[in-house]
């Protein structure tokens, strides 16, 4: 149920939230997938020439991160070596770490959102063409790049 005088850009809030921490409609959310992973599985390439779920993890805080500087009105591609983040130290602290740091970058995410004037949603985002990309294409596909993430994080823990 909608409730009255909750703005669009809280409900992109409680996506983003549910999608990441939990409650989300299709089932399990990334860190409910990620739940038990050690940094063995984590670093494993269970399929060849493909990203490790800690890769995957290290692409989301990094896309999260990129979100939020375009907020603040930059322009923001990624570089290969900043979109997919190589692990350089497969230590279960440094797991632990890139855990942490994921979700920190994800917690500022749904409190920049949620604090974000619905007036912002069709708003251009910083160098981006095209009439369509306002932020809030930007956020809802958001919502969808963490699912289609934790989808191939569920399908790497099980291998």
């Amino acid at each position: 149920m909608l409730k009255p005088g909750r703005s669009e850009a809280a409900r992109i809030a409680d996506q983003l939230r549910r999608a990441f921490e939990g409650e989300a409609w299709h089932g399990d959310s990334l860190f409910e997938i990620l739940t038990g992973v050690t940094a063995a599985q984590a670093a494993a390439r269970p399929v060849a020439d493909a990203h490790s779920i800690w890769e995957l993890v290290l692409h989301v805080a990094a896309w999260d991160g990129a979100v939020l500087r375009r907020f603040d009105g930059v322009a923001v591609e990624l570089s290969d070596a900043e979109n997919f983040p190589r692990v350089t130290d497969a230590s279960e602290a440094a797991w632990r770490r890139a855990l942490a740091e994921v979700r920190r970058v994800h917690a500022e995410l749904i409190e920049a959102v949620s604090n974000l004037p619905d007036s912002r949603l069709e708003e251009m985002v910083p160098g981006k063409e095209g009439a369509h990309y306002t932020f809030y294409y930007m956020l809802q596909g958001v919502v969808q790049h963490e699912l289609y993430h934790a989808g191939q994080i569920a399908l790497l823990k099980k291998m």
